[in-house]
């Protein structure tokens, strides 16, 4: 399910990019239970060119931005950017414009309609632009993915960064492949 050809994706991050599963999940397992989510931002805005053809939104669409940091034991792992399109925050899906530090993730493997269109893959060689200040400046390529998920056929997109610190599973990466 991954739009970037397997062969330049290093072995140790294929399962972790590729995995249609909640990344919330394996999170909370990796961290014994200690994952916290840090929100960075979360507010109507436009949202990126990118982010808007994912969603087949027209311009100047505002959406629910919504930035978080999760945290295993304290320590920064993934950057997470969704996009909510307020037309999918309507009827019950109400609630998602009030998650405070809940994790998206967990909320979404919940919904039984809830629907993944394809992971799309990414390694950026340059994370300017692409990570709020409250990072500070990555100089080091970090694997990203993110995908168009329907709950109730209402779509909204969730980008995910990981970190350098996310050390469980990158201890022997030392290069990136390809830029997006």
């Amino acid at each position: 399910m991954i739009s970037k050809s397997d062969r330049a994706i290093p072995e140790q991050w294929r399962d972790w990019l590729s995995d249609t599963g909640s990344l919330t999940q394996r999170l909370l397992d990796a961290s014994n239970g200690k994952l916290t989510v840090h929100i960075v931002r979360q507010c109507l805005d436009t949202p990126r060119l990118s982010e808007r053809l994912a969603l087949a939104l027209a311009p100047r669409r505002l959406a629910l931005i919504r930035e978080v940091i999760l945290k295993g034991d304290g320590v920064p792992w993934v950057y997470a950017r969704s996009v909510l399109p307020l037309s999918t925050l309507t009827g019950p899906l109400r609630k998602l414009r009030n998650l405070d530090s809940r994790p998206l993730g967990a909320l979404l493997f919940q919904s039984p309609g809830m629907t993944r269109e394809p992971v799309e893959v990414a390694c950026h060689t340059s994370a300017n632009g692409k990570l709020p200040g409250a990072l500070g400046s990555i100089n080091t390529p970090l694997w990203a993915r993110r995908s168009v998920f329907r709950l109730d056929r209402k779509p909204l997109l969730v980008s995910e960064i990981f970190l350098p610190e996310f050390k469980p599973y990158n201890q022997s990466l030392s290069f990136c492949i390809g830029r997006k």
